[in-house]
């Protein structure tokens, strides 16, 4: 139990803090190059310099190319087709064949977005060499361009850990308190040391605060040293109210515990409530917003995040920490959350049937 409580949140947090995130870099690019010409080698020359795509092979061969992309050792074949120079610099137009392993949808979407931008790149430049050998008056008369200036607000780096860490702080608290206390009251019933706590005079709410209170304080306990960690770290910035962060945590630990002990007092062993926790915690945490945007679900998921707590602590967290929101933008949140927390622990003291 205590290397659950104490080793594992912060062994996850290192590793997933590292291995989660949405840059896509290393894109592995295979090359059936037609036409050998200057032109494109400078092409490919583009893809190598970047850090989003690594060269794999090159050859004159389809069955070649396409037998990597079977055995996913490229992601994408770039054809280049003969006279594609010759084209180029004649009449301006050209053409060229992508080929992306869309098996991993998001991975191809991004490998084309990324392949388009260096083409264009690359087009733009032969462009602008074609017209300085032919009339560079065109190029000295045009019209100056807009340029376009831009800051990063709440994550000025783009960092992929400044915006995950908070998340999954979020998720490590919630599968520790969650387990914790669906095993609680049903492990009594297992060892049968139930009977002789029916038998105290205590009432069933000082019975659940009573198995609620040590959680809560381990499941605090542990958020302070992953917010210790995030800050150290992974040097995640805390911009906002720690004190209006705790208050909410310590709100949130009362729902997700109560909810813990509430399946405890519905299962008559520690394997059914790890089941059925498990279930709902799944629900949960893909429901969160931490993996997939809330915007992006459709509609009907949208709405039924609203009963998703999770949800309200992810925003909470980041907005507090990212963008130091007060408590006047996070108020609503903490009402409810507040709901949840009272609805579901008076659901667990209702359920436990004691026996005087």
């Amino acid at each position: 139990m205590l290397p659950i409580i104490f080793i594992a949140p912060l062994v996850q947090l290192l590793i997933l803090s590292n291995a989660m995130t949405y840059e896509i870099r290393n894109l592995k690019i295979y090359f059936n190059d037609f036409d050998h010409s200057t032109s494109s080698q400078r092409l490919k020359n583009k893809f190598s310099q970047t850090d989003y795509f690594v060269t794999v092979g090159e050859s004159t061969s389809r069955d070649e190319a396409e037998g990597f992309l079977a055995k996913n050792d490229t992601d994408i074949i770039c054809e280049i087709p003969v006279n594609f120079e010759r084209n180029l610099q004649g009449v301006g137009v050209s053409k060229m064949f992508l080929k992306v392993n869309a098996i991993d949808g998001m991975k191809a979407g991004v490998a084309i977005n990324y392949s388009q931008n260096i083409i264009r790149d690359f087009t733009d430049e032969i462009s602008n060499e074609i017209t300085m050998r032919t009339n560079p008056k065109i190029i000295l008369d045009m019209p100056k361009q807009v340029k376009i200036t831009y800051s990063n607000w709440y994550n000025e780096k783009l960092d992929y850990q400044t915006y995950m860490v908070p998340g999954l702080l979020v998720l490590l608290v919630t599968i520790i308190g969650g387990f914790l206390s669906s095993m609680n009251v049903v492990r009594e019933k297992e060892l049968g040391t139930i009977e002789q706590i029916n038998v105290t005079p205590i009432k069933k709410h000082q019975f659940i605060i009573g198995k609620l209170m040590p959680f809560w304080i381990l499941g605090l306990f542990i958020f302070t040293v992953g917010l210790i960690l995030a800050k150290f770290i992974f040097h995640v910035p805390i911009v906002g109210s720690l004190l209006i962060l705790y208050g909410f945590t310590a709100v949130f630990l009362l729902a997700i515990l109560g909810a813990g002990l509430f399946i405890s007092t519905m299962t008559e062993t520690q394997q059914q409530a790890m089941f059925l926790s498990w279930f709902f915690l799944v629900v949960f945490i893909l429901m969160s917003g931490l993996f997939t945007a809330i915007e992006n679900m459709p509609v009907w998921a949208q709405k039924l995040t609203l009963l998703n707590p999770l949800r309200y602590f992810m925003e909470v967290i980041r907005m507090v920490l990212l963008k130091g929101s007060g408590l006047n933008e996070v108020k609503m949140h903490f009402y409810i959350m507040t709901g949840f927390a009272i609805l579901i622990n008076a659901f667990a003291v209702w359920r436990y049937r004691k026996v005087a």
